[in-house]
């Protein structure tokens, strides 16, 4: 499996069934949206900066709440939780979702603005690449992140959600989550492969370059 970060909180995963595209954003946000293509669009809640489903090239399957979903042979799960430490109160609800593609497990956490319960940690199973927001002042804060990496023990973190300079709003810089997890920050890298066989033993932090243009 390949991933991509297009910025924010946009991945694309490719797998050897479809492609994932996770919270495609509009240009307001300040980023410049390459339109890639996609089988399967993830929309983790209702803000121009995680929805652009017309964005995405193809004819795909737009997923925008919670549930199970199996599409191309792609399993996905959609698991209930929070834009904010008050259930929901302050920015309404936030969807999880978890991606069974090429016998990994990978997790994409949107706009998650509370540290997991039990029941949903164990709703999300046995994570092996974890997207997590860093950013703190609209989701969980680098300290946050660093204490769900600890609950789900990914063998793979890939931070999103962080500063960037073209943003039109400020987010903490990815710095704060490296500083947390006790690490140097790693080296950019364009695009990030993983299969089953590669996972590392013990838990990796990998920083993906934002891709503007495809």
């Amino acid at each position: 499996m390949e991933i991509d970060w297009f910025g924010h909180a946009c991945f694309r995963l490719r797998g050897r069934e479809g492609t994932v595209i996770t919270d495609p954003y509009s240009k307001e946000i300040g980023l410049s949206f390459p339109r890639p293509r996609g089988d399967i669009v993830t929309i983790s809640h209702d803000h121009p900066g995680h929805r652009f489903a017309s964005g995405v090239k193809g004819d795909p399957k737009v997923i925008e709440g919670p549930g199970e979903y199996e599409i191309k042979n792609i399993f996905v799960t959609g698991v209930p939780t929070a834009h904010d430490k008050k259930g929901g109160k302050e920015r309404g609800a936030n969807t999880v979702y978890v991606f069974d593609l090429d016998g990994l497990t990978i997790c994409h956490l949107g706009d998650l603005g509370h540290v997991p319960t039990q029941p949903q940690v164990e709703a999300l199973g046995n994570v092996n690449v974890l997207l997590t927001p860093v950013g703190d002042v609209s989701t969980i804060s680098a300290g946050e992140a660093a204490e769900i990496v600890s609950l789900l023990e990914p063998q793979i973190v890939i931070p999103m959600h962080f500063a960037h300079p073209d943003l039109s709003f400020k987010l903490d810089a990815a710095s704060k989550f490296f500083k947390e997890m006790g690490i140097k920050a790693p080296a950019e890298v364009a695009s990030f492969k993983v299969t089953k066989d590669s996972l590392p033993s013990e838990t990796q932090v990998v920083l993906l370059e934002a891709k503007q243009k495809e």
